[in-house]
């Protein structure tokens, strides 16, 4: 291993002991706490929201010089936790604390909202929208559920709620404004809205658990508590814990303070030698366990590394294995032309990958880089490599080159201008040649449906081996600066062998749904037919000039057509600028390739020659037959019935 190696082992080491040693001493410091204040120093406490030192007294919520004080809240705690309780030892800490409370309304007929001494797990924060009625203890998300994490003993100065006994109340609340028990002042003569100063003492029986509250006005006769109960806070409020107050005020106003302090809590984890033993023995299996993991990590990486070698040697050979591989790329160049992915150089989002302008070579290319999380996404980028590589024909988006480096799947394509056809059909993006925005007129709508029933003609028929797209739809077709069709995304496409088998079979289904010929939801395979079927689908949305919508536009279009209405299925948005003749046989050829039956559908050879007004529309019924499976081929009797109906339903 060399030396940087081993530094980059053993810092991570190093780290582990720091962080330990400081965990372990963090540990030791939480203990009991014996503190007492006569005047405060801010250093000493943690001060959130609307909390200060202000006057010799802990503003609890801040004094009314300045800014209004209405609808306020705050707490103030002092900055170290203790020990309440301790689950191994199951023994809970006493605690002893006294303090005097002063409030002062600043308003002699109404007042608010209170003060409380709270217990809590949490240091830092005050709930969000708990002033007023809520004293800075909890809110109304958090009232009464167990994330209030906090003990209250509450001086209400407002009756707020109908549980409140009145305005004048001391009360014990655990994880709500609710108390559990609640007392009375105006029995024993404290006013605590008088403005003067209230002793109080709490006191608390780890052992016995007993929770006794003495409030005074004078500070002396405290032999009786005014109020008691039984109560064990381990149930409630974590092992360590901070001692404070918080305050709250509403739309009426009150300063709430405390003059002086003084807290004392009995030491229950005074083993700190067994602890710290502890400590470091755990600190021992940490950094025994921490180096195996490394250990084992690198052996995985290392693993992973060769693992990812084969994997990228083996995708290479069957890359370049064949005929028709373009060019390959390296990664950095390809980074370089997108400005290493980035968002603004994004042109479309796709199933399996987002697709990014770029310039390579000093041309303009459109790359895609393929999802990493994509299930298919190596097998479709061999198959698109492998299909179309070698291929140059008018109507086909062309290959430039791909590559295949640090897991990265990318594939780079001549760039078309003028981006997807669905974008031209449905989001108003077309552009005549003048550059003035428009519906896309049925002149271009012919050419670009003519070119890609080429494309797919050359693919079916013209090829070496029959190439089945599997995805034929509006936004897999490209158009060039002349508005000519170009079919592209090859990631599902499959070969074969001309005049040999007749289809594709998968295990998965594959394609689009609102394309897909029926029987390929039974059957699981690609025909020539499917394809012919999803060239149907486009006919009709590209007529139409409405989304396919799950096999929803070719039923509506076959009712108009049994109405002898079809032409009313045209785009509205042309205003009837087209030829009507040319209309219609582009919608019954659109119906014809959907037919549910795959053997009643034209070839591509021969919707072509309809397309190009060489040969007439295939016969179509008149109510869309049901699909059943498997499918029969028509009998002449049947071809004849046909004829003669869609003869009679045309006179």
């Amino acid at each position: 291993m060399s030396s940087s190696n081993k530094c980059m082992c053993i810092s991570p080491i190093v780290n582990l002991l720091v962080v330990a040693t400081l965990l372990s001493s963090s540990v030791i410091q939480v203990e009991s706490l014996n503190f007492s204040y006569a005047t405060f120093t801010r250093p000493d406490f943690t001060m959130t929201n609307h909390s200060d030192i202000a006057v010799d007294a802990l503003q609890v919520t801040r004094e009314a010089r300045g800014p209004s004080i209405a609808n306020l809240a705050g707490r103030i705690l002092y900055k170290h936790p203790f020990q309440l309780w301790r689950k191994r030892k199951n023994i809970t800490a006493s605690f002893n604390s006294t303090f005097v409370v002063k409030i002062t309304p600043k308003n002699n007929t109404i007042w608010g909202e209170g003060l409380a001494f709270i217990l809590t797990n949490e240091s830092r924060s005050v709930p969000d929208n708990s002033s007023g009625q809520w004293l800075g203890v909890v809110n109304a998300s958090t009232n009464g559920t167990t994330q209030g994490n906090i003990f209250a003993i509450e001086f209400d100065t407002k009756k707020s709620f109908e549980e409140d006994i009145d305005d004048n109340h001391v009360g014990i609340d655990v994880n709500s404004i609710y108390s559990i028990k609640q007392v009375s002042l105006n029995g024993i003569g404290v006013n605590l809205s008088s403005g003067i100063e209230i002793p109080v003492r709490v006191q608390y029986d780890g052992g016995l658990k007993t929770l006794d509250i003495y409030v005074n006005t004078s500070g002396y006769n405290m032999n009786s508590p005014t109020i008691s109960m039984l109560l064990d806070l381990s149930e409630h409020l974590s092992e360590d814990v901070y001692v404070g107050f918080s305050a709250s005020t509403g739309e009426y106003t009150q300063n709430n303070c405390i003059k002086a302090w003084n807290f004392t809590s009995t030491d229950i984890d005074d083993d700190d030698t067994a602890n710290l033993l502890w400590m470091w023995i755990l600190i021992s299996a940490a950094l025994i366990a921490f180096i195996a993991g490394l250990f084992f990590l690198l052996c995985w990486r290392r693993k992973m590394k060769e693992k990812q070698i084969h994997k990228d040697s083996k995708v290479e050979l069957q890359i370049q294995g064949s005929a028709s591989a373009p060019q390959k790329f390296r990664l950095k160049d390809v980074k370089h032309a997108t400005a290493n992915f980035h968002p603004q150089s994004m042109l479309g989002r796709g199933g399996c990958g987002i697709v990014y302008k770029g310039l390579l070579s000093k041309k303009e290319v459109a790359v895609k880089r393929f999802s990493k999380d994509s299930n298919q996404g190596v097998q479709d980028f061999i198959a698109e490599i492998t299909t179309i590589g070698n291929f140059h024909h008018r109507n086909l988006v062309k290959l430039v080159g791909w590559c295949y480096e640090k897991n990265e799947l990318v594939l780079v394509y001549e760039l078309m201008p003028n981006g997807s056809l669905d974008n031209h059909l449905f989001f108003n993006k077309s552009r005549d040649m003048g550059g003035s925005s428009s519906i896309l007129s049925w002149e271009r709508r012919h050419i670009i449906i003519c070119g890609v029933a080429t494309a797919l003609d050359y693919l079916h028929n013209g090829c070496e081996k029959r190439v089945l797209h599997r995805d034929v739809k509006s936004s897999n077709i490209m158009l060039d600066s002349e508005f000519n069709a170009r079919l592209g995304d090859f990631g599902l496409a499959r070969t074969i062998q001309l005049g040999g088998e007749t289809h594709h079979s998968t295990k998965e289904i594959a394609g689009t749904p609102a394309y897909m010929a029926p029987e390929s939801f039974h059957v699981g395979r690609a025909t020539v037919e499917t394809d012919v079927y999803a060239f149907g689908v486009l006919l009709l949305e590209v007529a139409c000039g409405r989304k396919p919508g799950n096999h929803r536009i070719i039923d509506w279009v076959w009712e108009l057509y049994q109405r002898a209405q079809i032409i009313e299925a045209m785009d509205i948005r042309l205003n009837g600028d087209f030829n009507q003749e040319q209309a219609e046989y582009v919608l019954r050829l659109g119906l014809a390739c959907c037919h549910p039956n795959p053997y009643q559908r034209p070839s591509m050879r021969t919707a072509l020659q309809v397309l190009t007004g060489e040969a007439d529309p295939p016969t179509i019924p008149s109510q869309k037959p049901a699909f059943t499976w498997p499918a029969m081929a028509p009998s002449a009797a049947e071809i004849w019935m046909t004829l003669l109906e869609e003869t009679n339903s045309h006179e």
